[in-house]
């Protein structure tokens, strides 16, 4: 196996997915986009512009618990475990009617555990709400100082355990990197970020087709249809949460 070719070295503007992908596309000095749509990267949006901090975490592991209590945070729990007294989980509808925290530690199984997993780089957590907002800071961010621009798309799961690819992440991730090739000139995009950026400007109802794809329809049938509501707004945030210190925060260049 030629490590160059899964790498996609050749190109400044990469695309892959899931926690793999990450790995072989994550390089020293490279930034690090996180595409999860429904719904860790919108629910880290929506805290992050009400001043929370977040921190990442695995889905599942007792150390996100450890991570609560050693940075005085509020620990985020399933969508169906929310009560009165604890309304904070990785719904952003319900992260938006909940009282602001300092600090909120917010697991999920796909886009949390790939932030918390990276070793390397700015990591940068991308949305449909923020999108036009990630691009234009990336494009800033890589000026004066050229380097690669890795954007993963998270994926859902299947029962297995086995990645599935989400329709919604797909055009999240085509999203930024159009946006990133509009403030930037000159980029060479991968095959992969080409085929996302194309997708993502050839749809003309992001909205409708997230809505009524598989992951937007499981939630809105399950009860969380205003969690989709959310992650729709298209373009409606310009704000770019930035991982540092162990914390999405607001970032600046």
């Amino acid at each position: 196996m030629d490590p160059g070719v899964w790498s996609q070295s050749a190109a400044s503007v990469r695309f892959d997915w899931g926690p793999t992908g990450a790995t072989r596309l994550s390089v020293p000095g490279g930034i690090l986009v996180v595409v999860d749509v429904l719904s860790f990267t919108t629910s880290v949006g929506v805290a992050v512009e009400r001043g929370t901090a977040v921190y990442p975490a695995a889905w599942g592991d007792a150390r996100a618990g450890e991570l609560a209590a050693r940075e005085d945070a509020v620990l985020a729990v399933g969508r169906r475990e929310v009560t009165d007294t604890h309304p904070w989980s990785l719904s952003p509808a319900a992260l938006r009617a909940a009282p602001a925290m300092p600090r909120l530690v917010l697991p999920s199984p796909n886009g949390s555990a790939i932030a918390a997993a990276a070793i390397s780089g700015p990591v940068v957590a991308a949305s449909l709400r923020n999108a036009p907002a990630v691009g234009a800071w990336l494009g800033r961010a890589i000026a004066g100082e050229p380097r690669p621009v890795c954007v993963i798309a998270a994926g859902e799961r299947w029962p297995d355990g086995s990645l599935r690819p989400a329709l919604e992440d797909l055009l999240g991730a085509g999203a930024v990197i159009s946006a990133l090739v509009a403030h930037a000139g000159g980029l060479l995009a991968s095959p992969e970020a080409e085929a996302a950026r194309t997708l993502w400007e050839g749809t003309r109802s992001p909205e409708d087709v997230v809505r009524s794809c598989a992951s937007g329809l499981e939630l809105t049938r399950s009860g969380f249809g205003a969690d989709v509501d959310v992650a729709t707004e298209v373009g409606a945030s310009h704000v770019v949460p930035v991982l540092g210190e162990g914390s999405f925060r607001a970032g600046t260049i």
